[in-house]
């Protein structure tokens, strides 16, 4: 019996000390590589859910790539033009900070203000933030309304 308490104890504490390490580790290296915006929405800030307007991303801007790197390295390339006549038309470059437990998000490119963001999805194929500055309210309600951008690998 002493054997069998003893070997709950050591596997409890086995299971539970590097739990906060893994979940970085493991959502750092979800988010690490290149993202195509593929979706913004305005979502109504009174109950979080209806959106207000949807524009899903096409042209040359859909072209546009952030890049995530497991160093806290964050790149934005940007592209304009007009059909499939695409143009490199710039390239941010930065850090940013991950918050794995809250999920919030902070990305300074270089020269830049930071732009705070929530986590909202993060898998292997999409990422969906929250942008939790420079909001304003949208649909009249006196309530601030947000900003959600949806990527895809």
């Amino acid at each position: 019996m002493k054997k069998q308490l003893l070997l709950f104890a050591f596997s409890a504490l086995a299971l539970t000390s590097c739990e906060d390490d893994d979940i970085q580790g493991y959502e750092m290296d979800m988010m690490k590589g290149e993202w195509k915006t593929s979706k913004e929405e305005v979502i109504s800030g009174k109950d979080d859910k209806t959106v207000i307007s949807s524009k899903t991303i096409t042209g040359c801007p859909a072209k546009d790539v952030t890049l995530f790197r497991t160093d806290y390295f964050v790149s934005y390339t940007s592209y304009s033009g007009v059909g499939t006549d695409c143009q490199l038309a710039g390239t941010l470059e930065g850090k940013y900070t991950y918050d794995t437990e809250n999920k919030n998000m902070e990305i300074k490119y270089n020269n830049a203000s930071p732009m705070k963001y929530e986590v909202v999805i993060l898998t292997a194929s999409e990422l969906r933030i929250k942008q939790l500055n420079d909001n304003i309210d949208q649909n009249g309600d006196q309530i601030i309304d947000f900003t959600y951008v949806t990527y895809k690998r």
